[in-house]
């Protein structure tokens, strides 16, 4: 019942001890964890509902707690699979029917859509997508419904065992409060050969990002493309196999294309996968053989699947680790949306860095010929670039977001004498953090290491400075892992 959240914050697994109050429900549906994170999956409490909207059931409720256990109503774990698995979208509650309709409406546009003029595809696809404000769940424009429920049920330990702060190993490294990065698509051969402006633009802000080849039909792909992207410090990924949107239509040929697809990976040795629309069926990646994959959005309001795993924050499927798209593409931007402006990537920047997750963005350079949208890049871009001299998010290639999540996910912390101790690969890039209650509220106190003792406060996307203040002092002493006295004295800390 406690992997995920172990996973998810790497505390030591005696600070999360969890059991369930009852017998759970033989049906799955939807209920909430307090006022604001709707879960679906069995719960042992009140009733579950068939959609996500109206007065739902919250299972807050039915939560108790012994010295040594918290007891709850639902597994966390089945909770947390549920929503980024997206097995709430594939139950049949929230779509029914329509769902079947929609898929072979899209089987049918992907047939003739060479054929559509660019116009008459924009077209259709707002047709297609006209009712996405409708949708109730996943949250429009950032869901952080994982993290809430992780969040509760860390501030819920705190207050049930009595203590005043749980170590964890901080998300990401070197104490950064949150991350960014940046894909590119390359979709046309229009495209393909704006790829060397493109990076000029990115280099100009100091900025590496990613680039998804289409390995099949679209366009050639030269071996000299390939090794200006590698030269020029950026990365090299397989996006699909020829973008037709069919690759996940059948399990018998989406194995037989991705043999194709997984030769191209080690041709162009790419970590790193995206498949075409962001089409993807998580139960089928185990035929993948990449490191990671980027096909999930957060939320897919505005995507051909609807659904999204409903976090900001990486995660592993199977061997697989999903950067999850947490910004709205630019195509749905500019010419779903007809928006210019960095407004909404703006604004959902700040709700991400607000729980601390991965800001992912994909920017197609096929749609940045046009001078407005070029324009609209480059303002996002010097805000980024604004962020990162401020210290407030670190800009990563997808594969150093991989190899750092991967690293971390073998880190442990261990209690060596006064200190709490990380061991594992890449330790000495890592930060040990500490979750405690401000005003009822679950804050971060992350031990800074640095010279100067100040306090950093991170509410709402903003981060502000003050005069460091002692830590409160731990009072939990049944756990030997317990934070060792005279700690609190001697560190100096942030809080975020």
């Amino acid at each position: 019942m406690n992997s995920a959240l172990l996973d998810y914050y790497r505390c030591p697994e005696t600070f999360a001890d969890f059991t369930l109050t009852g017998n759970l429900s033989g049906d799955s549906g939807y209920f909430q964890f307090g006022l604001d994170a709707i879960c679906y999956g069995q719960c042992s409490g009140g009733p579950l509902a068939r959609h996500a909207t109206g007065e739902l059931y919250d299972a807050l409720r039915d939560v108790g707690a012994d010295q040594n256990t918290l007891g709850l109503p639902f597994n966390p774990s089945e909770i947390i699979a549920n929503l980024r698995y997206e097995r709430y979208a594939s139950s049949g509650h929230e779509v029914g029917a329509r769902r079947y309709a929609k898929l072979a409406l899209q089987r049918a546009y992907y047939s003739v859509r060479p054929l559509l003029m660019v116009s008459v595809r924009k077209y259709l696809q707002r047709i297609q997508l006209r009712d996405w404000k409708e949708v109730p769940f996943p949250n429009w424009p950032v869901d952080l419904t994982v993290e809430r429920i992780l969040g509760k049920l860390l501030a819920t330990l705190l207050k049930a065992n009595l203590i005043d702060r749980i170590p964890f190993i901080w998300f990401w490294p070197n104490g950064y409060p949150s991350c960014a990065m940046i894909t590119h698509d390359v979709e046309t051969a229009a495209g393909r050969n704006f790829c060397s402006r493109l990076m000029n633009l990115d280099d100009s802000c100091r900025m590496k990002s990613s680039f998804q080849i289409v390995p099949e039909d679209r366009y050639s792909v030269p071996q000299s493309f390939l090794d200006e992207i590698r030269l020029r410090g950026f990365e090299i990924n397989v996006h699909d196999l020829n973008h037709d949107g069919r690759l996940f239509n059948n399990r018998e040929q989406f194995l037989l294309r991705a043999e194709r697809i997984n030769r191209y990976g080690r041709e162009y040795k790419a970590s790193g996968f995206r498949s075409a629309a962001l089409y993807h069926n998580l139960n089928w990646y185990d035929a993948l053989d990449f490191s990671y994959d980027m096909s999930v959005p957060s939320v897919g309001h505005l995507e051909a699947q609807r659904g999204g795993c409903c976090s900001v924050m990486p995660f592993f499927v199977g061997k697989i680790l999903e950067l999850p798209v947490t910004a709205t593409q630019d195509y749905s931007l500019f010419h779903i949306l007809n928006q210019y402006s960095t407004d909404l990537w703006r604004r959902q920047v700040a709700q991400i860095m607000e729980a601390h997750g991965l800001a992912s963005f994909i920017v197609h350079p096929d749609y940045l010929i046009e001078a407005r949208a070029r324009d609209t890049y480059k303002s996002l871009l010097a805000f980024l670039e604004n962020l990162r001299s401020e210290g407030k998010v670190w800009l990563a290639l997808p594969r150093e977001v991989n190899e750092w999540w991967r690293a971390r996910s073998q880190m442990k912390l261990v209690c060596q004498g006064n200190n709490w101790v990380i061991e594992g690969p890449q330790n000495d890039r890592a930060r040990v953090a500490y979750a405690v209650l401000e005003g009822g509220r679950l804050a971060y106190v992350l031990d800074s290491h640095q010279a100067s003792a100040r306090r950093m406060v991170f509410r709402n996307g903003q981060i502000s400075s003050s005069a460091a203040r002692q830590p409160s002092v731990l009072t939990e002493s049944r756990l030997r892992q317990a934070l060792p006295l005279g700690l609190e004295t001697k560190r100096n800390e942030q809080i975020f």
